[in-house]
């Protein structure tokens, strides 16, 4: 158990003491998939929704998330995140990828604050978009992509 670095020795949860770890220029960078039907992509795309332009609201939704992090996920530290940019791009006529790019200067990292800014997001789109479409799918929401600390830079692509 002593690679889960968020149980102790006997197995109890406990928020992981960074005090000694050195503050570094931190990045995390996270993707997901919204799945739809081919209207209410174009619904989407054409900023036609009744409720609005969906990107701007979920960009909005991901980037706030982002800042609440700690607040969500029990053990994750509280971050002064410096940057964040959530990107959208139609994939094909029925798939939408959300990426979303979270910057921090902090003794840890925050892989946790991307991946909920895609979660929240991807959840805004199917909320701003359900009453056209129930079968819209949220899917493969993954780290890319993670630099800074004493772990240094992994990339899925090199994987």
């Amino acid at each position: 158990m002593s690679d889960l670095t968020h149980f102790d020795a006997s197995g109890s949860s406990r928020m992981v003491d960074v005090g000694a770890k050195q503050i570094t220029r931190r990045l995390a960078r996270a993707s997901g998939l919204v799945r739809m039907g081919v209207e209410t992509l174009t619904l989407i795309r054409d900023k036609r929704a009744a409720k609005g332009d969906v990107l701007e609201v979920a960009r909005l939704a991901g980037i706030m998330a982002t800042k609440r992090t700690a607040d969500l996920i029990p053990l994750c530290h509280p971050l002064p995140i410096e940057s964040v940019t959530i990107d959208f791009t139609f994939e094909n006529e029925q798939t939408l990828r959300i990426e979303a790019t979270v910057l921090v200067e902090a003794k840890t990292g925050v892989e946790m604050e991307a991946l909920t800014a895609v979660s929240i997001a991807a959840l805004t789109v199917y909320d701003m978009c359900k009453a056209v479409d129930r079968g819209i799918t949220i899917e493969k929401i993954q780290l890319e992509e993670k630099s800074g600390g004493r772990s240094g830079h992994w990339n899925r692509d090199a994987m």
